[in-house]
């Protein structure tokens, strides 16, 4: 599992400019620990973003507790790995989303709760 969470989201303002953003929450570890995180993934954001990040977009990165001793040149790859995959997707189409088992079966088979005083047919 990574180090980290990436969202990047566009914001259709028509500034080019790319701006970060990082999170590391008080589960992670103390302020100590949490500061470390922050200042490995600065690094890596103004490196790696200027060469593989979306133009106009925020881009989040979140830290998560796989992250804290993470070797950095893994931490480098899984981030610029992360990066070319968000850029492969064409423009503002959002990943798909893996729902449950119970998600997928009702999809397949057309199936609906109907709540109380609403009605199945038109």
């Amino acid at each position: 599992m990574p180090g980290f969470v990436l969202l990047v989201r566009e914001r259709g303002d028509g500034d080019p400019a790319m701006r970060y953003g990082i999170t590391v929450t008080k589960k992670i570890g103390g302020a100590v620990i949490r500061n470390r995180m922050k200042r490995r993934f600065r690094v890596l954001a103004r490196t790696l973003l200027p060469v593989h990040g979306v133009a106009g977009a925020d881009h989040v990165l979140i830290g998560r507790s796989e992250g804290v001793e993470r070797d950095f040149g893994l931490l480098r790859g899984e981030l610029e790995k992360a990066l070319k995959k968000v850029m492969s997707r064409p423009l503002g189409e959002a990943p798909q989303r893996r729902g449950s088992s119970k998600e997928k079966k009702k999809a397949a088979t057309g199936s609906a709760r109907t709540g109380a005083g609403e009605s199945a047919e038109p």
